[in-house]
């Protein structure tokens, strides 16, 4: 599928499927989006602690970077999965020009490292952030109790709705914890529905950029 790079409304970079018009990001703000989403509302529920996050869709590998970022500020130690069934070439990967939007040219080398990094092993990316990428489809995700919070950031409904079924989300729910937290920028009632018929306690908060509401689900 045709893919390019465009500038969305934060003056932050993502990359658009010209078939689906469909972004990796929200068009009205890819850092902003990343940022409210999973760190606002996911990662800062955490504190100084040791932490399993799954990311579904490890894509540009912007919210790995960000949550990287922020678990230094946290005082967090990071053991993190990103799943992805369609990697991101690298020459795509530097037109987003990330670590200069987010101020962070001096990570530009642990940018790189988690996009140049193996996949199906196990990466230390510093002495707190442990990375490991999947190659694979997120249905054939078989983990157990395993995770503290998943980032659900998979295309949006419209263009793969197989990624937003029950089936789906009783696997999220099979792989975190007890108190496990998931967040997406989703907030469609069926999404909601399809949550909540898992198991999950569901909440609807104030969006992104551009969008109303998002969802967290916890599994109590």
């Amino acid at each position: 599928m045709k893919r390019r790079i465009i500038t969305t409304g934060d003056g932050s970079k993502t990359i658009q499927i010209e078939d689906w018009d469909e972004q990796y990001h929200s068009k009205h703000g890819a850092i902003q989006e990343a940022y409210h989403v999973f760190i606002e509302h996911g990662l800062r529920l955490f504190k100084n602690d040791h932490i399993h996050i799954l990311e579904i869709g490890f894509g540009t590998g912007l919210n790995a970077f960000i949550t990287f970022l922020e678990a230094q500020k946290q005082y967090l130690t990071v053991d993190y999965v990103g799943v992805e069934a369609f990697p991101v070439s690298l020459d795509e990967v530097n037109e987003l020009e990330y670590c200069s939007q987010l101020n962070a040219n001096d990570q530009q080398y642990i940018f790189e490292r988690m996009h140049q990094s193996p996949w199906e092993e196990h990466v230390s990316i510093s002495n707190d952030f442990s990375l490991l990428k999947q190659k694979k489809d997120f249905r054939e995700i078989r983990d157990t109790d395993l995770f503290n919070l998943v980032y659900f950031d998979a295309f949006g409904a419209r263009v793969q709705p197989e990624l937003w079924t029950e089936e789906v989300f009783e696997k999220m729910f099979r792989a975190l914890k007890s108190e496990g937290v998931l967040v997406t920028y989703a907030a469609k009632g069926s999404v909601r529905r399809a949550l909540q018929a898992v198991g999950f306690t569901v909440e609807r908060l104030p969006g992104p950029p551009g969008k109303r509401e998002m969802l967290r689900a916890i599994k109590k």
